[in-house]
């Protein structure tokens, strides 16, 4: 695991779950696609590495539900202490509901679960060339 203070070129993505599988699973394939990454798990945890973190990360990388706070929650603290990051919101649930609400109405990116090594990377590359302002829900 990196703590995000290596080499200036490389973006930096905190990424949270509170699945150990997950976080390594996506550990994995971003840093094959030559990104920094910090894990989190869970919000308190993710909460904690920001504010220690020397340099805000370029995308803060989130499942929508997880236990205590959830990755909706998290993001509105995270866009208090910073509210240029860019965000990107990850998905196993169904629910349209929930994820339509907290998520794609205000217009962030999502990415459902399962996803491929290849769409993961797309979508994370898309985000981080999008404007903090202009993150699209496109990535669905």
């Amino acid at each position: 695991m990196n703590d995000g203070t290596d080499g200036p070129g490389q973006p930096t993505i905190l990424v949270v779950d509170d699945e150990p599988d997950m976080l390594r699973l996506v550990e994995a394939i971003l840093l094959e696609q030559g990104y920094r990454v910090i894990l989190a798990k869970g919000a308190d945890n993710a909460i904690r590495a920001f504010e220690k973190m020397p340099k805000r990360p370029d995308l803060i990388l989130t499942d929508v539900v997880m236990p205590g706070m959830s990755g909706p929650a998290l993001v509105d603290h995270l866009l208090g202490l910073d509210p240029n990051i860019r965000v990107l919101f990850m998905s196993g649930y169904d629910d349209r509901q929930i994820v339509q609400k907290y998520v794609v109405e205000r217009g962030f990116a999502l990415i459902p679960k399962p996803f491929t090594l290849q769409k993961l990377g797309a979508v994370v590359a898309e985000v981080l060339h999008n404007t903090p302002e202009s993150q699209q829900s496109s990535a669905n």
